[in-house]
């Protein structure tokens, strides 16, 4: 007879993931800051801080109006040669996706 152990550790560890995922569950609406973090920014580009990226683009960023009428192709110009990322919304993208599994306590 072969005795499997740790069947209960896992159950509690998928049950503690579950109830992760539903906490996260319609979180649509967060600040930039909180995606894109100084771990991210400094993972992803040739910056240390959100705020250094901007400060350097050569975009005047004082409110987030600011940021919004920046020309898309623009800012997504800029933000192919200063990150990983293709433009802004793929930064956005892997920065949600590296949020929720942070969030998740998968890292």
């Amino acid at each position: 007879m072969i005795k499997i152990t740790g069947l209960d550790s896992l159950q509690q560890k998928l049950t503690d993931l579950e109830q992760k995922a539903k906490d996260l569950d319609g979180k649509h609406n967060l600040p930039l800051s909180e995606l894109l973090t100084d771990d991210f920014i400094s993972g992803h580009t040739k910056f240390t801080t959100l705020s250094v990226m901007l400060e350097e683009s050569g975009f005047k960023v004082d409110t987030p109006e600011d940021f919004a009428a920046i020309p898309v192709e623009e800012r997504d110009r800029y933000i192919n040669v200063v990150s990983d990322c293709e433009n802004w919304q793929e930064m956005l993208g892997e920065a949600s996706k590296e949020w929720s599994i942070t969030k998740l306590g998968l890292r």
